[in-house]
């Protein structure tokens, strides 16, 4: 038997698991609804759902144990917008994530020439570790099978190269890759999101694994 203990997201996809492999499950939840901070309400506007917590989930998108759950046979429908998430300045210019790779990059590029290539160049790289590092998040810590096959994969230069850019603060990140504003923009903006700002180590790899995210499945609701 188990008792999972709160029936936010972490605890439902916990409590499924067990159920399926055979356990007995029961849920403790101290709130009158389910949901933990997926969750939303009509108090702003009777027509208007705002999201009270969290706004999207690319992560939860992107998992392979959400994924293997098939909620979609349960009722889960994802909703995207036409674009993933846009960075304004006050002069009017806008930095815009799109689910295509070059309709990203063409939008880098409209800050400083060279900047789409190096958004491009940044993409080829994620595709190349993407797997890994999503295991090596969804996995439990230390992820040492998702690590090891991100090593083998990359070999131990390019390994160092890419926890050095891990490693990076977005500022740092984003001076280094970029010569306009709009790739910066997008690095820093999708860091924020990982609540680490723009000074922050790591900063850097969680707004460039964020910003891939958002290409490869959006920032469904």
């Amino acid at each position: 038997d188990a008792v999972v203990i709160g029936a936010g997201p972490n605890g439902l996809v916990a409590a499924n698991l067990l159920a399926d492999a055979g356990w007995h499950v029961v849920v403790l939840e101290a709130r009158d609804e389910p949901g933990g901070a997926v969750r939303s309400d009509r108090g702003v506007h009777p027509d208007y759902v705002h999201d009270t917590f969290s706004a999207f989930y690319p992560l939860a998108a992107a998992s392979p144990v959400i994924r293997d759950l098939a909620l979609d046979r349960y009722g889960l429908r994802w909703s995207h917008a036409p674009a993933v998430v846009a960075h304004p300045l006050t002069d009017g210019r806008c930095a815009v994530l799109e689910r295509d790779v070059r309709g990203t990059a063409a939008s880098t590029a409209g800050f400083a020439a060279g900047d789409g290539a190096a958004w491009e160049r940044l993409h080829r790289l994620w595709r190349g570790v993407a797997d890994d590092l999503i295991g090596c998040l969804f996995t439990p810590f230390p992820p040492v099978r998702a690590g090891a096959r991100l090593l083998a994969r990359t070999g131990p230069n390019d390994a160092l190269r890419l926890l050095r850019t891990m490693l990076l603060p977005a500022r740092r990140f984003g001076e280094e890759n970029f010569a306009g504003d709009g790739g910066k923009l997008l690095i820093a903006g999708n860091a924020l999101h990982a609540d680490l700002g723009p000074e922050s180590a790591l900063g850097g790899g969680f707004g460039w694994l964020m910003s891939m995210l958002g290409q490869d499945h959006g920032f469904p609701v």
